[in-house]
C-alpha cells in the first residue's frame, strides 16, 4: 500500500508539471542563447545590451554566450545551438552560400541588421606611418584562424593601400583580441579592429594611444575586389572613434542579428518589436546602436529572412533597402 501512495504522489506530482508546462510556466522561464563574439569586441556589448532589453523590457530570458569567432557562432545557430546570433555580413553570405571553412549552413535566417561595423588599421600614435600604404613591410595580424572574414578584410583594407600579403610580414593570430594583444604587447605594428569596442579603448590606453590610418582616396575599389559588400563611411573626432584626429573615411561593412529557421516565428517578431520600441535603451549601452531603427535593420542582401523577421517588417509597412 506504501509503495502504491508514493506511486499515486508522483504520478499527480508529474501531472502537476505537465499542467504548468501547458499553462505558460515552464515557456515564461525558457533561456535563449546568443552567440557572441568574445569579451572586449564590439559584438560582446552589442549583444550583452540586446540580451539587456530583451530580459528588462520584453521578459525574455537571453543568456549572451561570447565564443572564439565567427565560425563558432554560425554552427551554434545553425544548429539551434543558440536561438540567435550575431556576425557579419560576409560571413553570413558564405556560410549560407557553402563558402565558409565551417561548410554549408542552410538553417540560417536573418532576423536584421542593428548596426555597420566601421574599422581600420590603428598605430601608435607617435608612428610615423600615416596611411594603410605606409604598412609596406610592417608586422600584421593575419591568419584569423577563428574569423576567416576578418582575414579576408584585412587584406581588402591592404588593398586600400595598393598592398598584399606578400608586402607585409603576417603575425598569425586566432581572432582580433589577440591581435590587438599582439599589438600592445609589441609583437605587431599595428591591429584592426572595429571602432566601438571595448578593446581598443583598452589598447588606447595601455600604448599610450593609438591612431587610425587613412585610406587613400580611391583605394576602395580595390578593396571590392577582395570583399564587394564592404563600403566606406565617415568618421570624425570623438569618444566613439578612437583614434581618429581629423574627419576621414573609413571602412565599414554591416553587421547582422540571424537566427535559425526552427525558431518560432512569434519569438523573433517579439525580439524586433521589443528592441525598436526600446531604441534608447540599448543606445545607453552601446554607442554604437545610435542609428537603429527598424527600417535600418531591413536591407536586401539576397539572403532569406526569418518569416517572424518578415511578418514584422510587412505588418510595419517596410520595404527592404537596396544594398551599399
Amino acid at each position: 500500500m506504501a509503495f502504491q501512495t508514493i506511486k499515486q504522489r508522483a504520478t499527480t506530482f508529474v501531472a502537476a508539471f505537465a499542467a504548468l508546462a501547458l499553462g505558460g510556466g515552464i515557456a515564461a522561464a525558457q533561456t535563449y542563447g546568443f552567440a557572441t563574439l568574445p569579451a572586449g569586441s564590439l559584438n560582446y556589448v552589442t549583444a550583452s545590451a540586446i540580451a539587456k532589453v530583451l530580459k528588462e523590457k520584453g521578459g525574455m530570458n537571453v543568456l549572451v554566450q561570447p565564443t572564439a569567432g565567427d565560425s563558432v557562432i554560425l554552427p551554434m545557430v545553425n544548429r539551434g545551438e543558440a536561438e540567435i546570433g550575431i556576425s557579419n555580413i560576409m560571413e553570413v553570405a558564405d556560410a549560407l552560400e557553402g563558402r565558409a571553412k565551417v561548410g554549408k549552413l542552410p538553417n540560417l535566417r536573418l532576423i536584421g541588421a542593428p548596426h555597420a561595423f566601421r574599422g581600420t588599421f590603428w598605430v601608435r600614435k607617435d608612428s610615423p606611418m600615416k596611411t594603410i600604404a605606409d604598412l609596406k613591410g610592417k608586422r600584421v595580424p593575419l591568419g584569423y584562424s577563428a574569423m576567416q572574414t576578418i582575414d579576408t578584410l584585412s587584406r581588402a583594407l591592404l588593398a586600400t593601400g595598393g598592398l598584399t600579403e606578400k608586402d607585409i610580414t603576417p603575425v598569425l593570430v586566432p581572432n582580433v583580441v589577440r591581435g590587438a594583444d599582439d599589438f600592445a604587447s609589441g609583437a605587431a605594428d599595428t591591429f584592426t579592429f572595429a571602432f566601438g569596442a571595448p578593446k581598443v579603448r583598452e589598447v588606447d590606453a595601455t600604448v599610450g594611444g593609438i591612431r587610425a590610418l587613412e585610406i587613400p582616396a580611391g583605394g576602395i575599389e580595390a578593396a571590392r575586389k577582395i570583399l564587394p559588400q564592404g563600403y566606406l563611411a565617415k568618421a570624425a573626432p570623438n569618444p566613439f572613434f578612437v583614434g581618429v584626429t581629423q574627419p576621414m573615411d573609413v571602412y565599414a561593412w554591416d553587421n547582422l542579428l540571424i537566427t535559425s529557421d526552427k525558431v518560432p516565428d512569434d519569438v523573433i517578431y517579439k525580439i524586433i518589436d521589443t528592441l525598436v520600441k526600446n531604441a534608447p535603451d540599448l543606445l545607453a549601452v552601446q554607442p554604437a546602436l545610435a542609428g537603429f531603427s527598424a527600417q535600418n535593420m531591413y536591407t536586401d542582401y539576397g539572403i532569406p529572412y526569418h518569416p517572424g523577421a518578415l511578418k514584422y517588417y510587412k505588418e510595419h509597412n517596410l520595404t527592404a533597402k537596396a544594398l551599399k
